[in-house]
């Protein structure tokens, strides 16, 4: 967005008193958090979803989606928030009523300084089992 588009935005904006950011997948893939549904590099590209994140694939093989996870959580972890991230957590730093929401399980709105983002899709770092819905703590492995 450049020009009087990116001008208008920018009126708007100073003009808000509490507004809602709502972000998907792109917002971390400039991370390089890998999406699912892109059509070269997503994750659905290259794995099946029913095979590793339904009930069913749990219930078929715990050590293949327990690892899959872990290996995205690894992921995550080394990813860096990115400017859109670190613009999000400057709009709710001078708009405190701010709301933001996210498709995104990674957690760089939160390292990049935003506050209790609704999360639509859960946390990959609150994973809950999907019988009982209580809390599983993955294994901490670091940064």
């Amino acid at each position: 967005m450049t020009g009087p588009a990116l001008a208008e935005a920018a009126r708007l904006l100073a003009a808000a008193t509490r507004p809602v950011v709502f972000t998907g997948a792109g917002m971390s893939a400039e991370s390089g958090v890998p999406t699912f549904r892109d059509a070269r590099t997503g994750l659905w590209e290259r794995y099946d979803p029913r095979e590793l994140a339904t009930p069913a694939a749990f219930r078929a093989d715990p050590a293949l989606v327990w690892g899959w996870y872990e290996g995205r959580r690894h992921g995550v972890r080394r990813a860096v928030p990115n400017p859109g991230h670190r613009a999000v957590a400057a709009i709710q730093a001078r708009l405190p009523e701010t709301v933001v929401i996210t498709q995104n399980v990674d957690d760089l709105h939160e390292r990049a300084g935003a506050t209790a983002p609704v999360r639509l899709h859960g946390s990959l770092f609150a994973p809950r089992c999907s019988a009982c819905d209580h809390p599983a703590t993955p294994p901490d492995d670091g940064p």
